[in-house]
C-alpha cells in the first residue's frame, strides 16, 4: 500500500469520526447554532506556537489526537453528563474534521509538517 493510500484511509477515518462526533453532539442535545464556534475551539491550542515551535507542537498535539475526546466520552458516559458528552462530541468531531481535510499531528520541524504530510502551499 502506498503512502497516498494510507493517507486516504486516515482521511476516511476522519470523515467517520467527524460524523460520529456530530451525531453525538445532536444526541446530547447540542445547540446547532453553536457548532461552528465550538468545533473551532480546540484550535486555541495552536497559541503555543507563539512561544516556540516546540511548545506549539506540544500544545497543539495535546488536543488534536483521539485521547482527549475518547477519555472525555468515557467520563461523560460514566457521569451520565450531557455537558461532558457535548465536550467529547466537539473534541472527536474536531479531530475527525482535521484528519478529513489532511491536517495531522504536528511534527517539531514546522507548523506545516504533520504525520499526514505537509500542509499548505508548496515552497516556490
Amino acid at each position: 500500500m502506498t503512502d497516498g493510500a494510507v493517507r486516504t484511509w486516515l482521511r476516511l477515518e476522519g470523515v467517520a469520526a467527524f460524523a460520529a462526533g456530530l451525531a453525538l453532539f445532536g444526541a446530547s442535545g447540542g445547540n446547532w447554532l453553536f457548532i461552528v464556534p465550538l468545533i473551532l475551539l480546540p484550535d486555541i491550542s495552536a497559541v503555543g506556537f507563539l512561544a516556540s515551535p516546540r511548545v506549539g507542537t506540544f500544545t497543539y498535539n495535546l488536543f488534536h489526537n483521539w485521547v482527549p475526546g475518547i477519555v472525555t466520552l468515557g467520563v461523560g458516559v460514566w457521569l451520565e453528563s450531557p455537558a461532558v458528552l457535548l465536550a467529547a462530541a466537539i473534541l472527536i468531531a474536531h479531530v475527525g474534521m482535521d484528519r478529513a481535510v489532511g491536517y495531522g499531528l504536528k511534527l517539531p520541524g514546522s507548523f506545516h509538517d504533520t504525520h499526514l504530510g505537509r500542509i499548505g502551499r508548496a515552497k516556490a
